[in-house]
């Protein structure tokens, strides 16, 4: 049950999430993106979760950008608390300056602890998200994104996540 809820608010911090990219210059000259995002959530219990996710990326072409991504997740209640790290290379895709496909390769490193049950438990995993969606354009180099990732290596007795399909939003600029 409290890996369900440890997902749940992963899942639920993920639409929240807002992921941004900075290129220097207009001219295009920079090829390098910045960019990250936060997410929050709150729940009975005194659930409180705080997910923060740096990345950078490179701009091989104008469509293809390839990168590192980073996540770091803090989850507390009445009952237990977690941390969770994840990092690993990530490639989007964009074509009709409207669609992307995106590939993110991660490493998850989680610590939890029961509270109740002075329960700890150290455990690791590896996701390959797969996925896809919609872009917007909201601004000169700015676009929203909506779209959905599958973890393509998610088994569902043998996970620290509750299921492997994650929902994104997230905003764009410097594309």
């Amino acid at each position: 049950m409290k890996k369900i809820n440890l997902v749940l608010m992963l899942l639920i911090s993920s639409a929240a999430f807002s992921q941004f990219s900075v290129a220097s210059s207009p001219a295009e000259t920079n090829k390098w993106t910045f960019g990250g995002g936060i997410g929050v959530g709150f729940g009975s219990n005194s659930y409180f979760n705080l997910q923060v996710a740096p990345r950078v990326g490179y701009k091989v072409t104008n469509d293809l950008e390839a990168g590192l991504v980073g996540s770091v997740s803090w989850q507390s209640s009445n009952s237990y608390k977690s941390t969770m790290f994840g990092f690993g290379p990530f490639v989007n895709y964009y074509f009709a300056r409207s669609f992307f496909v995106s590939g993110n390769l991660q490493h998850f490193f989680v610590n939890y602890e029961d509270k109740f049950y002075d329960f700890k438990n150290n455990q690791q995993e590896t996701a390959l998200y797969l996925g896809g969606g919609y872009m917007q354009q909201i601004g000169n180099n700015s676009f929203m994104q909506i779209g959905l990732m599958y973890n393509v290596l998610y088994k569902e007795n043998n996970s620290i996540f509750s299921s492997g399909l994650i929902p994104s939003v997230g905003f764009v600029v410097g594309l």
